[in-house]
């Protein structure tokens, strides 16, 4: 099986652990396993029930009480509706593996997360891109996603809200996808590791399992919750897909480390204060970014509506690449190319992390921006 590189990956995998300003990271700051027991209560409780768990497998499909707190997320998902899986990237691949076959029809968007795409075009689909274009801030043209649905279509896949770009999809316009999914029967599987940090408090988006019955959900611990060293993510979709999934996954994963769920479980329970958390510091770091912006003359961005990213828009004579690979090597801040997404002219900060570390790393930009013809 042939598979393209991995863009955002192997660059982060060779460049992360040398930045001094990591602002390529998108989740929103990590908590410590303190701060969690902290956040629940009772830490010192809950520390001595997890150093008397028995390491065994675990719960096969995820516990009863992760997959109620997951389902808890959704409008119409109960607990026979969620699959845990090895993070959002495991439950991305696991969608492909059950939907797609070689010759099937798979549209996607792009720039996204390379899975949505490369991963089905490794399972030989034919997979047609809807490019999302920085004049349309980055939403789909749903005359061209019209255009380029037919009978065959097997599968629609989203990013909502969008990495690297930070654009939402809203619900009428989503609605309309849902139509234009159903009028094909097609699945339309979206990735929304980024749902619910939005950056409007009155903001709503449902997901695509609470519209349609063919839709397929992606969650994760990572993002909004903080928690990517969990490795924690899940499946939501109609029980029939869920049991598909399910057939495949034991080929795979099994299960999922039970200390990690028991400890996501935990963090649903309390999803509320970490939304307390992580909310204003999302709104407060997102300012910073958006007045730094405004000041720049050669930056230009969409606003993000979510998320934890902007994909900024640069006018140097340089490549993604060139780009960032100097300001690691020069001013030791981690950016991701755009070219990792397929898109030049462009490169991908992640706001949400360190705020001192937001900070400095957009000082420096600034000043290898001014020095960039010295």
């Amino acid at each position: 099986m042939e598979i393209p590189r991995f863009g955002v990956e192997e660059w982060m995998n060779t460049y992360e652990m040398d930045a001094r300003y990591n602002t390529g990271e998108t989740c929103v700051e990590p908590l410590t396993l303190k701060e969690l027991l902290k956040l629940a209560g009772e830490s010192d409780g809950l520390l001595d029930m997890i150093k008397t768990m028995k390491l065994d497998y675990g719960y096969i499909k995820g516990s009863e009480a992760f997959r109620n707190e997951a389902a808890g997320l959704y409008q119409n998902m109960g607990p026979e509706n969620i699959l845990a899986t090895h993070g959002g990237s495991g439950a991305n691949f696991l969608a492909f593996y059950t939907l797609v076959n070689p010759g099937d029809k798979v549209i996607s968007v792009r720039p996204t997360y390379q899975q949505l795409y490369s991963i089905p075009e490794s399972f030989q689909a034919e997979v047609k891109i809807l490019e999302l274009k920085y004049e349309d801030n980055f939403l789909p043209d749903l005359n061209r996603l019209e255009e380029l649905i037919d009978e065959d279509t097997r599968l629609i896949c989203l990013n909502n809200p969008n990495n690297p770009t930070g654009s939402l999809i809203k619900q009428p316009m989503l609605e309309e996808i849902v139509e234009l999914a159903r009028r094909r029967g097609a699945y339309l599987l979206c990735d929304e590791v980024y749902r619910g940090l939005f950056h409007d408090p009155e903001e709503r988006v449902p997901s695509v399992v609470d519209l349609y019955e063919k839709g397929i959900s992606v969650g994760s611990m990572s993002k909004v919750f903080s928690l990517a060293g969990l490795r924690m993510g899940w499946i939501a979709a109609a029980r029939e897909i869920i049991e598909e999934c399910q057939r495949r996954r034991d080929y795979t994963i099994i299960s999922c480390g039970k200390i990690d769920d028991f400890l996501a479980a935990l963090a649903l329970q309390n999803r509320d204060k970490i939304r307390e958390r992580n909310y204003p510091r999302v709104k407060e770091q997102l300012k910073i970014l958006d007045n730094w912006v405004a000041q720049e003359p050669l930056i230009d961005y969409v606003k993000p509506e979510a998320g934890s990213v902007a994909f900024l828009k640069y006018d140097l004579d340089i490549s993604s690449r060139e780009f960032c690979r100097r300001m690691i090597e020069e001013r030791g801040v981690l950016l991701v190319p755009g070219s990792c997404f397929e898109k030049e002219g462009f490169f991908r900060l992640a706001f949400a992390g360190n705020r001192s570390q937001l900070e400095q790393g957009l000082k420096e930009i600034s000043c290898f921006i001014r020095n960039f013809d010295k």
